[in-house]
């Protein structure tokens, strides 16, 4: 097909997408590591959730485990942007292992915020996705018992608290932000002395993508997020979309994912991507449009992240002689 016979196709790209700080330095961490120790370095689960990513540090003599058990005594352990219970630093410790945490900071702010409620007496309840490791991290801050995991606001309905505590709430970053407000507003009018975040613990880059999507979906006939399936984030991209009025809205990882003969027709199509999805993925999905179709690319801007977070100091500083 010659390029003037091709069908023309507008893509609205939403911005902000793909990385964020916390992914950024999270990713950062695992290649000075192997920079300054030598391979291999181990890294309790994904250090961030993309395949992509994921593979590239292995080739580059990154291990992926899935606890530390599998880690050999004298190896070197990193934990994952999502964050760990207590009890993992703790286990590394008891075996002597070398770790470094790349736990996002804005993940690590509610951790402490955990600690506080509960150095308080009230009990806490985590708004989140049961199963995944932030939460599970997140719930692991405090002992059993003393904090609930709610994943809905119909959950939130049929909560009951112990008895006499006040309630204090904390969420997953990387909720959907309608959702979690509708949640916290069950909360909210079932105990009016609730306590919480001041600003809210969905961190920016989740809201500021959603937002984006929100801003394009409406115009569009697809949207695709580029994300992992077990990204939080990038599912409630999917999600935010479907409820912003697109039709036809679908996660992929990677420009083969994409179903073309679904688009035939279609005229504006819509590409974002979650926080852990690196740039060249999107430029892959670019490539594979513009093979097929003439196409012009408006980016829709809502935000202007500028965001960084500090390296470990180890990381950080010369490499004593």
């Amino acid at each position: 097909m010659n390029e003037t016979s091709k069908q023309p196709i507008t893509i609205l790209l939403a911005a902000p997408r793909g990385f964020c700080a916390g992914v950024d330095r999270a990713i950062q961490i695992v290649e000075l590591a192997l920079e300054r120790y030598g391979k291999p370095i181990y890294v309790r689960h994904e250090i961030v959730h993309n395949r992509y990513v994921v593979e590239g540090l292995e080739r580059r003599g990154a291990i992926f485990v899935d606890e530390l058990d599998q880690v050999p005594d004298g190896g070197r352990v990193i934990f994952s942007a999502h964050g760990v219970a207590k009890a993992v630093p703790e286990a590394a410790r008891a075996r002597g292992l070398s770790f470094m945490d790349a736990t996002c900071p804005l993940v690590t702010k509610v951790h402490r915020e955990a600690e506080n409620h509960h150095a308080k007496g009230r009990h806490v309840v985590m708004l989140g996705h049961a199963g995944h490791p932030e939460a599970v991290g997140t719930m692991g801050q405090l002992p059993s018992g003393e904090i609930t995991l709610l994943q809905s606001a119909d959950e939130a309905a049929a909560f009951t608290p112990p008895v006499d505590a006040q309630i204090a709430y904390i969420t997953q970053t990387t909720l959907s932000v309608d959702d979690t407000a509708a949640a916290v507003e069950v909360l909210s009018e079932r105990f009016p002395d609730l306590a919480g975040p001041r600003k809210g613990d969905i961190c920016y880059a989740t809201t500021n993508r959603q937002a984006a999507v929100k801003a394009i979906a409406g115009r569009c006939d697809s949207l695709f997020v580029i994300g992992a399936p077990n990204s939080s984030n990038s599912k409630r991209l999917v999600e935010v979309a479907d409820g912003a009025g697109c039709r036809y809205s679908r996660l992929i990882q990677r420009a083969g994912d994409i179903v073309w003969a679904d688009l035939v027709g279609q005229n504006c199509i819509g590409i974002s991507a979650g926080a852990s999805a690196p740039e060249v993925l999107v430029e892959e999905v670019l490539d594979a449009f513009r093979e097929r179709f003439t196409v012009t690319i408006e980016q829709v801007t809502v935000a202007n992240e500028d965001m960084e977070f500090k390296l470990p100091a180890e990381l950080r500083a010369p490499e004593k002689v």
